[in-house]
Order: C-alpha cells, then sequence, then structure tokens
C-alpha cells in the first residue's frame, strides 16, 4: 500500500518569499535563477518550521506531492525557477479562483487515476479551510485523509509533530476529511525534546 501526501503550499506572495526573491546574497536564490532548486527546499525556506515536517514526514512514509498556485500537484523534488516563483505568487490560494482551482482539480483527477485501490491519499495542511480542501474533497471524496490530531493545532505544533513522527517512524493515525472535527480545542504542547 502507497501514502501520498498532499502538502499544502508555502506562501508564494508572503514576506519570505519576496526576500528570498529579491536577494542578491542568498545561495538558494542564485540556484533559483541558475537551473533551479528543488519545490520541497524552497517551499521550507519560505515557510520554516511547517513545510520542513510536511516534507520529511512524507518522506520517511509515502511520497509527497505539494499543492502549488497555478501549478496544480507537483512533487516535493521538481525543480524550480525564479519565474516559476513569481508566476506562483500571483495566483491566490483560493478555491473560487480558476486559475488555482482548475490544475488542483485537473493533477487530483489524474493522480486518482494512477494510484491503487487501497492506496491512501493523506493531506498535511489546514483541513480549516476550504482554500483546496474543497477540490480536493470533490475529486477523492472519502479517500482524502488527514492526521486527526491536526484538528485544533497551529501550522507550528503541526509542523514540530510531523518532525518528531519523521524522526523516530511513528506514523500518524489519519482519518476521512469528510464528516471530520476539523475545528477542535487547541491541545497540549508538545513536550520538550531531551
Amino acid at each position: 500500500m502507497l501514502t501520498v501526501f498532499l502538502l499544502s503550499p508555502a506562501s508564494c506572495s508572503g514576506k519570505r518569499a519576496q526576500m528570498l526573491l529579491n536577494s542578491t546574497t542568498s545561495p538558494l536564490r542564485e540556484r533559483l535563477a541558475n537551473g533551479g532548486a528543488p519545490l520541497g527546499e524552497v517551499f521550507t525556506f519560505m515557510s520554516s518550521l511547517y513545510f520542513r515536517g510536511k516534507l520529511a514526514y512524507a518522506n520517511r512514509f509515502g511520497r509527497g506531492y505539494v499543492i502549488t498556485p497555478g501549478r496544480g500537484l507537483l512533487p516535493t523534488d521538481i525543480l524550480i525557477r525564479v519565474e516559476d516563483l513569481r508566476r506562483m505568487a500571483e495566483v491566490p490560494v483560493d478555491e473560487e479562483e480558476p486559475a488555482f482551482r482548475e490544475p488542483l482539480v485537473r493533477d487530483a483527477i489524474s493522480l486518482g487515476r494512477g494510484i491503487g485501490p487501497d492506496d491512501q491519499i493523506v493531506l498535511l495542511g489546514s483541513v480549516a479551510t476550504e482554500k483546496y480542501v474543497g477540490p480536493l474533497l470533490e475529486v477523492f471524496g472519502d479517500r482524502l485523509l488527514f492526521p486527526a490530531t491536526f484538528a485544533g493545532r497551529g501550522d507550528m505544533s503541526r509542523g514540530g509533530l510531523l518532525l518528531r513522527c519523521a524522526r523516530t517512524a511513528a506514523p500518524l493515525d489519519y482519518v476521512p476529511v469528510r464528516g471530520a472535527v476539523r475545528h477542535g480545542p487547541k491541545p497540549p504542547k508538545l513536550p520538550r525534546l531531551s
């Protein structure tokens, strides 16, 4: 059984993205301008702990695809360039925006056709919003899962939890998004690592 992880996007128009695009000294910016850099690495820079946790977890327990503004679902290791990042920054992450929704639905349908009936599709991202949950539910229905412990947990907490699970080889339990409690009380803080 294969587990396919769908990683929610980092902000391509946020402060860290602009800092990266406008840098004259960043080695990552240099790579983006000359041949490209892996999408997962670029989004990790822009989103820090949260995306780093999602990427580590997906790499440890299955195969990861990133939900990208205007580009649909892309493998975490695909190389992107400065112009790709600039184009992504122009597309809002909004299910009502055709430039976001249509490539996402197109690639989700293609992904669904290429996986087996027992394979899992797990969203690593906030399920409290419909930005990408709505289109993904339309395609995958009850097959779309998420870690139950994400409900009520903030981005940093989710990122830290995913990193811990990847390090200890302890996967989380998944539940279907449809019908699940998607907003919950804030869970206790994660204990400090020794």
